[in-house]
């Protein structure tokens, strides 16, 4: 009854903020190119400030527009100006252009509700960095992304708009989050496709070198744009997430963020998706969930993305040496499922194995040495880019244009 409530609140707020403004030009041509799903809210409010944030676009275009999110914020969020621009490293921009909401310049964001700015015409390139900035009024509590794995930027409270500043030397306060911003769309006519890596902190980044872009979902962005490939890569991770709703050990702070109440928001919402690359499963073992709740919560979600006309290609889940020997057990059953005819016995479109990838052959439920960052879960940056090298794009291109959530 909660998330029912919860998604009526949300959907009556994003009727009156506003819905994804209209694409520059005719048909596809909107991509999403940089995602954070939120997963929780800022430690602390802020006050009469701005922020800067720091997005990195695998692709670019001639255009952007950006999705504004206040899901889990304690109340109104009001932006009284917001910018885009190129970055300069650290808090500095190379140029600003202001961005509108539906035609103005402020826009009041309801909680729980959330906003795409208007399209603004903006040249950017592929793996270059974006700063979005934006003028918050009055005192917010704003909802934000955990692991940036980066800087971003706030002035003091109570300084004002500095949104069309170039240096960043009013911005004096670092923070590891990313505030508000969740997305970034660029306008590209030569673009087919969106793939969405969707899981929790394997997908996230976690052990890849803060800062450096090397998240394995980042080294595949680059791989694409080397190879001429149309696509764009927005990632779909939040640390500590589960594909099962609910696992005995669940940890508070993460409840209600599980595969299928992310979805719509973190996945179906985002533009032109293709394809997405499910990589769940890691943390269902660690809090007490077994085989069965965790394909029940895979059939379920597999069974949305078909309706939605997207291809999920699924990878089994990888090896964690805190995994007695249940907790093995139900991995390998969970991977004989996923490996069935390569399709999860007809339920998904294909199979990634990042086990082969990251599995020690000597040691088949640990880390490969060479890829461990030290904690015996997740990939360093050597590790991120064999599982970014280990995926097929053939297989990613073959997914097509033709589905409908392309907007």
């Amino acid at each position: 009854m909660r998330r029912i409530a919860l998604l009526a609140v949300v959907c009556v707020a994003a009727a009156v903020v506003g819905s994804a403004p209209g694409a520059v030009g005719a048909g596809r041509s909107w991509f999403t190119s940089w995602a954070q799903s939120q997963d929780g809210r800022a430690d602390t409010a802020v006050t009469g400030q701005t922020l800067r944030m720091i997005t990195h676009l695998g692709q670019g275009g001639d255009a952007v527009r950006v999705r504004f999110q206040n899901t889990f914020g304690t109340g109104p969020l009001t932006i009284g100006h917001a910018t885009a621009g190129p970055s300069a490293g650290g808090a500095a921009v190379t140029g600003a252009r202001d961005l509108s909401f539906g035609g103005r310049r402020a826009v009041t964001i309801p909680a729980g509700a959330e906003i795409w700015s208007d399209e603004t015409r903006l040249v950017t390139r592929p793996d270059s960095d974006l700063a979005v900035s934006m003028a918050v009024e009055g005192t917010a509590v704003p909802g934000r992304h955990g692991a940036a794995l980066r800087d971003n930027y706030l002035t003091p409270p109570g300084s004002g708009d500095h949104t069309g500043d170039l240096a960043g030397a009013a911005f004096t306060t670092t923070v590891g989050s990313t505030y508000v911003v969740s997305a970034v769309d660029v306008h590209n006519t030569a673009l087919r496709g969106v793939v969405v890596p969707f899981g929790s902190s394997v997908v996230d980044g976690i052990g890849s070198p803060p800062g450096a872009n090397r998240r394995w979902t980042d080294d595949l962005a680059r791989r694409i744009v080397a190879a001429g490939t149309p696509l764009a890569v927005a990632n779909a991770g939040v640390s500590g997430t589960t594909s099962a709703p609910a696992c005995p050990g669940l940890p508070p702070q993460v409840a209600g963020l599980d595969a299928a109440s992310r979805l719509d928001r973190d996945v179906l919402a985002l533009h032109g998706v293709t394809a997405v690359i499910y990589y769940y499963g890691t943390n269902d073992l660690a809090y007490g969930c077994g085989a069965t709740a965790i394909l029940d919560s895979y059939r379920s979600v597999f069974a949305r993305l078909r309706a939605a006309g997207i291809p999920v290609y699924v990878t089994p889940i990888t090896p964690r040496p805190g995994y007695g020997d249940p907790a093995n057990l139900a991995r390998h059953e969970v991977a004989l499922f996923v490996k069935r005819w390569n399709t999860c016995g007809g339920t998904c479109s294909g199979v990634v194995d990042f086990d082969t990838v990251l599995a020690d052959p000597l040691r088949p439920n640990s880390i490969l040495p060479a890829y461990d960052n030290g904690d015996g879960i997740h990939a360093n940056a050597a590790g991120q880019q064999a599982l970014a090298d280990f995926v097929s794009l053939p297989m990613l291109t073959r997914s097509g244009p033709e589905f409908h959530t392309m907007r």
